[in-house]
């Protein structure tokens, strides 16, 4: 964020109207405030501001069936349509494990919350939008023409906030990527990865070492992580939906990750973007935001599984990709064969 004046609700509502076609996050980008601020100056005038309980959120979303989800960070955007079942609560975790809608959700993140009514050439379109405390979105969802009106607008009367004032207080953002203190060895990396079970246990394993995920894969040596070329994203998606292959696709943020497990089909790379438009799965990828690719190797108790991780050039993940297993069952080999012969380059030592 700048440091220049930022603009009264009022000036933010009158740049909504003069850039009716500008997505929000692009808007304000240009106004040198977050998304949260934009949203929130609409309070009163088409955005209502919900409290982000979301135990609650979650549970009520049941009830209004079929929505799309959408979660995203700066270099993609993953939207997934499907019902919101399968609900776990918890404070520090959540999960919605749906066929369709799967998330992994870190409540305490999520800070601030609207209901926004939009009227685009006759129609209203209605979203729930959620937000860190750096104004930074973290989950979104849509109704659809098939989801329970009723259940939406009772869900949103439940979570409405007394406080319905057109700005909130915006928080710096934490940086990301590498991480400080570190005096982790390669021998200590190998050792901790080599005795892993379970992939779960990898985020353990950073933060006892105190490493970030691309530290790590640049250090641990090629037997379990080896750096592919940039276009190997773009070679996976096609192979994958020429082979009909059952992957799983990941994109989060701090607060949400949202996962598609299953093949894909109408791949479309348009400019920067490779774009997958299917029936309930769609993903937005900026592909000149990717600054390394990897394929890591993680043991597990059923051997080993490979994912492909994208990062971008401060070290943040970006999209990360398995092939489709259910816990017990060995990797696929279709895709373990399409990560080990995607086009690699030499690795950079560790830092």
């Amino acid at each position: 964020m700048d440091q220049r004046v930022k603009p009264s609700p009022d000036e933010i509502r009158r740049a909504r109207e003069d850039n009716p076609k500008l997505r929000e996050r692009d808007l304000a980008a240009q106004l040198g405030i977050s998304e949260a601020e934009l949203v929130a100056a609409h309070c009163g005038f088409g955005a209502v501001r919900v409290e982000p309980r979301v135990n609650d959120l979650l549970t009520g979303l049941e009830a209004v069936g079929e929505v799309m989800a959408l979660t995203r960070n700066e270099s993609a955007v993953h939207e997934k349509i499907g019902v919101y079942d399968k609900v776990v609560t918890g404070n520090h975790n959540a999960m919605v494990l749906g066929e369709n809608i799967d998330l992994r959700i870190f409540p305490k993140i999520w800070a601030h919350g609207f209901a926004v009514e939009k009227r685009d050439d006759g129609e209203i379109r209605r979203s729930l939008q959620f937000f860190d405390a750096a104004g930074e979105a973290v989950h979104k969802v849509h109704p659809r023409p098939a989801s329970n009106l009723y259940a939406y607008q009772k869900l949103v009367a439940d979570l409405e906030a007394s406080n319905q004032e057109p700005s909130v207080t915006i928080a710096p953002r934490a940086p990301e990527g590498e991480v400080e203190g570190s005096v982790a060895t390669i021998d200590d990396l190998r050792d901790r990865w080599s005795r892993m079970t379970d992939v779960h246990q990898f985020f353990g394993m950073l933060k006892t070492l105190k490493l970030s995920r691309r530290e790590a894969v640049r250090m641990v040596g090629q037997d379990y992580a080896w750096l592919l070329d940039n276009d190997a994203v773009g070679a996976m998606f096609h192979h994958a939906a020429e082979g009909e292959m059952p992957i799983m696709c990941f994109v989060g943020n701090r607060g949400c990750i949202q996962i598609h497990s299953g093949p894909i089909k109408s791949v479309k790379p348009m400019g920067p973007w490779i774009n997958v438009l299917d029936e309930t799965f769609h993903l937005h990828l900026r592909t000149d935001h990717i600054h390394e690719v990897w394929a890591v190797r993680k043991p597990v108790k059923d051997g080993h599984v490979t994912s492909l991780e994208a990062y971008d050039a401060k070290g943040g993940m970006i999209i990360q990709f398995f092939g489709k297993r259910h816990e017990g069952e060995g990797e696929r080999e279709d895709w373990r064969f399409l990560a080990e012969n995607l086009p690699r380059i030499p690795s950079p030592t560790a830092a």
